[in-house]
This record gives C-alpha cells, structure tokens and sequence, in this order.
C-alpha cells in the first residue's frame, strides 16, 4: 500500500503536466506594479540605463488583452516617461551643446557615427526622421540631444517627438496584445526554469553584449588613434604662411548656426569627401576640423585620406570650439565676424579622448 502512494506521488510529482498559468496569473506583479512601473523603466531606457523598455511594453499589450489594463492609459504614462526623458537630453544638447553630445558618447558604441547619421536625417527629413527615430538603436538616444544642439524650436520637438513615442510605444503593445497567448508560455516556461538558469542567461547576455561593445570601440580607437595639432601650432603655421591646407568637415546642421571658418579653410563636409577630394592638395600638410564628440569625423577622414594618398594629415585637437573658444581669428563670406563674448559649449570628450 505504501509504494502505490509513493509511485503515485511520484508520478504526480514528476509525469503530470502542470497547468498553464492564466496571463493575469503569470505576470500579476506588472498587474500590481504596471501603471508606477512602465513609465519609470521607458524614463531609465531613454535616460541612458542599458534597459530595454520593448519586453515591459509587449507585457504591456498582453495584460491589456485581458482587460485589467487600459491600454490608452499605458500610452499615455508610456509617452510620458519617454518625452520627460528626451526633453531632458533636448535641454542639455540646446544649453551645453557638444559637451551634453560627449557625455551620451560614453555609452554609446558608434557615437561619432550615430551623431552624424542623425545629422543626416535631419537635413534630409526634417522632423519626420524624430517619428522612427526611437525604433533605431543609436539613433534612439541621440535624436534628442542633437535637435539641441541644432536649435530645433522646442514646441516643434515636442509635438513631433510626442507622436514618434506614441507610435513606437503602441506598436509593441499592440504586438503585445495580438500574441498574447505566445507570450503568455513563454512566461510560464521562464517560470519553470531554474532562478540559477535565469541568473546565468541574464549574465552570459550581458556579458556578449559588453565583449562586443568593447570590441568595437576599441577598434574605432585604433582607426583614428593618431598625433594631433594643436590650434597653437596651427595658428604659428598659417601666421608664417606656411603651405597648409585646412579642412572644415562640419555638417550643415552646424555650420549655420555658425557660418564662420579658420581663415583659409576648404569647407567640403564629411558626405562629399569622395567626390571632392581632388580639391586637397596631395604634397601640403591637410588639418581637418570638426565639432563631433571625440574628433571622430576628422579622424575618421584622416584615415580615409591616407587611402586617397594624402599622408600628411591631421586633426586639429579640440576641433572648431577650441578654435574659437582661444579667441583665434575666424572668417566668413556673409559679413564680419562677431566678437566673442562667452565661452562656447566645450567639447569635453574631444579633449579627454584626444590624448594618444
């Protein structure tokens, strides 16, 4: 009698299927915790925090199919953590300019080529590229900032910024909604694993995601590690009018909030070097000069003339506002130059990054 119970418990234990959990029953902590929870994990992904916030809105959407949630009302809180978050990176890229660009870089893993690529979808759709730009990663955390620095008037970053969220934020809940039920075993199969299987999943993620941001930084250090010139020694040169060739690589965007240039400067921008660079000298000495975190677009087209057979190249170290913050003359073919009369935002990462 005794080993018919203990066969019995044994097969209830270890042969009978356990019931699959309801969706309110699998995720009823975000049922508890969901309307304080998703705008403060949208607010830390937008902030910077390396979390992404598209699991916690498709558990969003799978709640709301059940009607414990209001879906509307998990947009909204969505749209407001997001736009409190971008307005935030909005107010440090218009106040401090390529310092608040610098300080975003550090965690990015192609900051000089996300800053430009979302340069370049400014000019070529205007406000119409901030509605995708939060399904792009990079060009999610950098949209922001950079509509700062550029000057965007703030009303029209916030109206077309809003609906970028809003679209961004519905499609994953409704993806949510939709494949509710897949969803709903694929939590109950996390539940079944073991909390020491989970912790080494988690950790062996992140670990493959660090090993390969540190090897792609690391391998755009080592393209563009190279001497720099200072804007001492740049001046010397142009005062004693040696042969130099000066190259102002900056983008559109900021060159028309200021149209001025080192006297003597070649404006050809980074996007028109391959069909330009014949204009360069090959036997003078060529500095390039930017205003990008890191120096990375002079640097970046240094390597890229070299190719080209012009080997004597350097960036300028601290780039245009290290220029102009030294009070170094400027030029411009739409009138006089205005003084100088404040400090301009300092590109701290340039100067911290341009050391070999």
């Amino acid at each position: 009698m005794r080993l018919v119970v203990t066969k019995s418990a044994f097969s209830a234990f270890f042969l009978q299927r356990p019931k699959i959990k309801t969706v309110t029953e699998t995720l009823g902590d975000f049922v508890r915790y969901g309307y304080v929870g998703l705008p403060l994990w949208v607010f830390a992904e937008q902030i910077g925090v390396p979390i992404p916030a598209a699991p916690i809105l498709l558990a969003a959407g799978a709640i709301a199919s059940t009607g414990r949630m209001n879906l509307f009302f998990l947009t909204a809180l969505a749209l407001a953590g997001a736009l409190t978050a971008d307005l935030i990176w909005y107010r440090a890229g218009y106040a401090h300019g390529s310092r608040a660009l610098g300080r975003l870089c550090r965690v990015c893993l192609e900051p000089d080529s996300c800053v430009r690529r979302v340069k370049n979808l400014l000019e070529k759709h205007g406000l119409r590229s901030l509605l995708v730009a939060k399904f792009v990663p990079g060009l999610n955390a950098m949209a922001a900032p950079v509509a700062g620095t550029i000057r965007m008037p703030w009303w029209q970053f916030v109206a077309v910024d809003s609906l970028g969220i809003i679209i961004w934020a519905s499609t994953f809940e409704l993806l949510g909604l939709v494949f509710s039920k897949q969803l709903e075993r694929l939590a109950v199969y996390a539940r079944r694993m073991s909390a020491f299987f989970l912790v080494v999943l988690v950790i062996a993620a992140l670990t493959a995601y660090l090993v390969r941001k540190h090897a792609r930084r690391q391998r755009f250090l080592r393209d563009v590690r190279m001497a720099r010139i200072s804007p001492e020694e740049l001046k010397q040169k142009l005062d004693r009018h040696e042969p130099v060739t000066v190259i102002d690589l900056r983008h559109s965007l900021d060159f028309l909030p200021e149209p001025y240039t080192i006297p003597g400067a070649l404006r050809i921008p980074m996007e028109d070097l391959d069909k330009r660079n014949r204009e360069i000298p090959r036997q003078q000495e060529v500095v390039l000069y930017c205003t990008c975190p890191n120096e990375g677009s002079s640097a970046m087209t240094a390597v890229k003339l070299r190719k080209y057979g012009i080997t004597k190249v350097r960036p300028l170290h601290g780039g245009f506002h290290r220029w102009r913050r030294l009070g170094f003359p400027l030029e411009s073919e739409f009138g006089p130059v205005p003084p100088t009369t404040a400090q301009p935002a300092r590109c701290a990462t340039c100067e911290e990054s341009s050391a070999p």
